[in-house]
């Protein structure tokens, strides 16, 4: 999932590195020396940047005192280093790998003002140290030029990838709201509604001593449904902003007395009202689009997938929701269509399809990502339950074979790469460890799940 690349003539990116060169080729030699001397304190530069980010309640977002220290702090020395020993023959590397850092700045919402404030106290730290040297005054004049203008050449790289990666993304998130409930929209209303129902039916039997309390409306089907699909799709507004309200008052009555009295049910019962009211003026919002799903299968295809993503790391946040991905390959595609054909291939991959969607909640996600490779998002979820879920997805395909047109049946298994959220704000690594569970359970001999390593330190 790159990002796009910018039209040619639109690309500043020549002449970034234009003036980038003509900085260090015109800078003092002496001064070029002391530049590069400041990254023996790249350790130290390193400790004040992300003390300034973390001072700031809103980084816990995205970064852990963890993630500094075993990943980002070592990154950032890297990166300090090869910005202080900058040479005109590697500049063309340093705006790709500044270009980089803006992809994944926007790609994991990182607020750009943090990151202005950590470039800020890192200049700050390294006129500081240009300063202290044992210098004439014009060579630490002209190594802090020269500082200066590769930092700010840095962040407008920075800045630049992610201005356009921004603007991308906020235009697929509103497609999404356009494009999900739209498919098969009266259906996914009557589903919800009938959750909500199911709901407050188990309450009202465990009144009358025919059975235990429900969860709370929150962690039920059609909550978790709620928060994970509902408001990303429709959007977060009055209304359902209203709907997590209701919901929040109905658990804390519940709290409060786990079988309520007969008033304090016709008040919840009264809540659950409001909240289908609410609904049914939702879900008459949402217009006909057909622009996000995969042609043979119906299911979501990987355009919205880093939306989806996006919304789960952000609830993991906030809630403490777990979540895990699930990556499967079919396997032996290759051969299935070799042997049987195409059209034998595509119905396989409708089978799968039909057990994917059967097999998750009404909260989780299906794709289909390309080829024969699926991906379910399985929402409120950690490592134990997913692995658990995905081996229950692994017999359940291998127990359904597909009903060829002669009457034989073709067994089918399926590859699944287990790769529970570890915290980590960049949802490619996320990806990437899926993919290499994905192909152990391959490696390993097919019709297998493997669950994913986390990353090492400094990866």
């Amino acid at each position: 999932m790159t990002e796009p690349s910018l039209h040619a003539a639109d690309d500043p990116s020549p002449r970034l590195a234009a003036a980038w060169r003509r900085t260090l080729a015109d800078a003092d030699p002496a001064a070029l020396a002391l530049v590069g001397a400041l990254a023996e304190g790249a350790a130290d530069f390193a400790d004040r940047f992300y003390a300034a980010l973390l001072d700031d309640p809103r980084a816990a977002r995205f970064l852990s005192h963890d993630q500094v220290r075993e990943r980002l702090h070592p990154a950032l020395q890297r990166w300090l280093r090869a910005l202080l020993h900058a040479a005109p023959d590697s500049v063309e590397a340093l705006i790709g790998a500044n270009r980089q850092a803006g992809i994944v700045h926007a790609r994991i919402g990182m607020p750009v003002d943090l990151v202005g404030r950590g470039i800020r106290v890192l200049r700050g730290a390294l006129l500081e140290r240009i300063r202290a040297a044992a210098v004439a005054p014009e060579v630490a004049f002209a190594a802090v030029a020269t500082v200066d203008a590769s930092i700010d050449l840095a962040l407008e790289c920075m800045t630049l990838a992610y201005a356009g990666a921004h603007d991308r993304s906020s235009r697929t998130d509103a497609a999404y709201r356009l494009f999900s409930l739209a498919q098969n929209i009266g259906a996914e209303r009557e589903r919800q509604r009938a959750l909500l129902l199911d709901w407050e039916n188990r309450l009202l039997y465990a009144l009358a001593g025919h059975g235990r309390a429900p969860p709370p409306l929150s962690e039920s089907e059609f909550g978790l449904w709620f928060l994970h699909k509902g408001i990303p799709i429709i959007g977060d507004n009055g209304e359902t902003r209203h709907v997590r309200a209701l919901m929040a008052e109905i658990d804390r009555s519940l709290a409060a007395d786990a079988l309520p009295s007969a008033g304090a049910f016709e008040a919840i019962r009264s809540r659950l009202d409001a909240i289908r009211q609410l609904l049914t003026l939702l879900f008459g919002r949402i217009g006909e689009l057909e622009a996000g799903s995969d042609a043979l299968t119906r299911l979501l295809n990987r355009r919205f997938l880093p939306t989806v993503l996006r919304t789960e790391i952000e609830l993991a946040g906030s809630h403490r929701h777990e979540f895990a991905v699930l990556l499967l390959d079919v396997d032996h595609f290759k051969r299935i269509n070799d042997e049987h054909g195409h059209d034998a291939g595509d119905r396989a991959l409708q089978h799968l399809a039909g057990l994917l969607t059967q097999s998750v909640r009404s909260s989780d996600y299906v794709f289909r990502l390309g080829g024969e490779e699926f991906l379910v998002v399985l929402v409120a979820a950690g490592a134990e339950r997913a692995v658990a879920f995905a081996e229950t997805l692994r017999a359940r395909i291998a127990a359904s074979p597909l009903p060829l047109a002669d009457g034989r049946m073709l067994p089918i298994s399926a590859s699944i790469g287990v790769a529970p959220y570890d915290g980590h704000p960049d949802y490619e690594r996320l990806l990437a460890r899926a993919d290499r569970a994905m192909y152990a359970a391959k490696r390993g001999g097919r019709d297998r799940v493997a669950l994913a390593e986390t990353d090492p330190p400094g990866g």
